[in-house]
């Protein structure tokens, strides 16, 4: 009797402990969106992290938050990232990170934005064939995996810090950062008249798998819509 009572025990604690275990985690924002399952899943968080490795995000069925980073760097608002501007908005970003305020980017800093500010980036890549740096498909080649930040970025680059560190001292001085947000502009400035157009923008490879055909295609059209100037 005692024996039967003490294992209906065991049996109803490992019951509950099921119950409140709660789902698993998922997989980061951009992705399953059309898994099959059981009836419709709501639309996933997006993320968008900027060339300079700053999280913009958003609510699903909302526009991708690529144009709130452009809107926010564009100063003037005249719809044209000029190379001034984005080395502004780089620089401010920098001072975020720069949590000391001692002039450089260390270590502890480094793990602020990959374990708090921007923990998707440790997860799951996007697959892709042929990537070239911008992160643009071409055909044939060797299936290439985008890691980290450049599933979520305009630029192929998992880590928008660590590539900053042009002398692999695991530190990045302002000037190390001002040196990668000039080579950043110069892949995204595709006509290289000194300034980025919102039309000149390719969506990120988990904007593109979202929009397109589940299969990680680029589209042709931009990542955000045409700016209207103004005057």
């Amino acid at each position: 009797m005692r024996i039967k009572t003490w294992m209906g025990a065991v049996g109803a604690a490992l019951l509950t402990a099921a119950c409140a275990g709660g789902p698993r985690e998922g997989p980061p924002p951009g992705f399953g969106d059309d898994e099959p399952g059981e009836g419709p899943r709501p639309p996933r968080a997006q993320l968008f992290i900027s060339p300079a490795g700053q999280p913009f995000r958003a609510p699903g069925g909302q526009p991708y938050p690529v144009a709130d980073w452009f809107a926010k760097a564009d100063a003037d608002r005249d719809g044209r990232l000029t190379r001034d501007e984005f080395r502004a908005d780089a620089d401010a970003w920098f001072t975020t990170l720069d949590a000391n305020a001692d002039g450089q980017i260390s270590m502890p800093e480094v793990s602020r934005w990959e374990e708090e500010l921007i923990p998707e980036m440790s997860r799951v890549g996007v697959g892709m064939a042929g990537a070239d740096p911008r992160g643009r498909r071409r055909g044939g080649g060797v299936n290439t995996r985008l890691q980290g930040a450049a599933a979520y970025s305009l630029i192929n680059e998992p880590h928008p810090i660590r590539g900053a560190d042009s002398d692999f001292s695991f530190g990045v001085s302002r000037a190390e950062w001002r040196a990668a947000s000039d080579r950043r502009f110069a892949l995204l400035d595709v006509d290289a008249d000194g300034a980025i157009l919102a039309a000149d923008l390719r969506p990120t490879p988990v904007q593109a798998m979202r929009a397109g055909d589940g299969e990680g295609r680029m589209e042709r059209r931009p990542a955000i819509g045409v700016l209207k100037r103004q005057r």
